[in-house]
């Protein structure tokens, strides 16, 4: 699934906001979302996705597309939250908690009603971290968050690190993109066999491919003399128009309130 994450944070419509006041707008939001209530947590999820849909212009099918992905992971959780297995003789205890169940030998399986509170707790959660995680990454350069962190301080070397993991992520996918299309072409996944035999290939030849082409990277900086950091060149020329300045501060303030009064009330 390429969604062309790199493309859309350098043409997006608050490319031109800086850095700094992304990077803290969502890390704020991320703070409130782990303190709050469900109900705030929905409120953030939805607020993000207007501020990518809308603000940043990001296509809906897309930033869906990558809802996605947490929603199947909470999906293969699920099972574990709501189902519980009780004793048959420890089936008193289980009454207020059980929403259904039947007897499998010698145990008690049931549907718990706190299972299913944890699992919607859980599933708000995750959509609005991520949702705040995906407003930096589909709306700040990876390069623009590097140099972010050496102004704070940041040590240059863990800079360089994430630089090259960063880098090589995409390297990655696009090699195992094309192997695969390759292999497929050729009819390799047509039974259970060939897929494994085929995968294992896969994996054998990106391992390979992938070292060659960090040695052609090292090749290419001793020859060019680079033995300091890496320096990329970015604009400083960044705006923040009071509409962007007003609504992220009121909204973080109700946010905060929301929760406050929610706590408050017991909600």
């Amino acid at each position: 699934m390429n969604l062309q994450i790199d493309t859309f944070a350098y043409t997006n419509r608050l490319r031109r906001l800086p850095p700094e006041s992304k990077l803290l707008f969502a890390i704020v939001l991320l703070l409130i979302t782990y303190f709050s209530t469900i109900l705030v947590q929905c409120l953030i999820a939805a607020w993000i996705g207007i501020w990518i849909i809308i603000y940043a212009k990001i296509p809906a099918s897309v930033y869906l597309r990558l809802l996605s992905v947490p929603i199947v992971f909470w999906l293969t959780s699920l099972p574990a939250f709501v189902i519980s297995f009780t004793p048959l003789q420890d089936l008193v205890t289980i009454t207020q908690d059980a929403a259904y169940g039947i007897t499998v030998f010698s145990h008690f399986a049931y549907i718990s009603h706190q299972g299913i509170d944890q699992s919607v707790r859980l599933l708000s959660q995750t959509i609005a971290s991520t949702s705040c995680l995906y407003f930096v990454l589909l709306t700040v350069p990876f390069t623009d968050i590097l140099q972010t962190l050496r102004r704070i301080g940041f040590p240059v070397l863990l800079t360089e690190l994430l630089l090259l993991m960063y880098r090589f992520i995409f390297v990655l996918l696009q090699i195992a993109h094309e192997l695969w299309t390759a292999q497929l072409c050729r009819g390799g996944y047509r039974t259970w066999k060939l897929s494994m035999n085929s995968l294992g290939l896969l994996i054998g030849q990106l391992l390979q491919r992938t070292l060659d082409h960090y040695h052609r990277i090292s090749q290419s900086l001793e020859s060019r003399g680079g033995a300091g950091e890496f320096r990329v060149w970015h604009s400083r020329q960044y705006h923040l128009p009071d509409r962007y300045r007003l609504e992220s501060l009121f909204g973080c303030v109700t946010l905060i309130g929301l929760t406050g009064w929610a706590y408050v009330h017991g909600i």
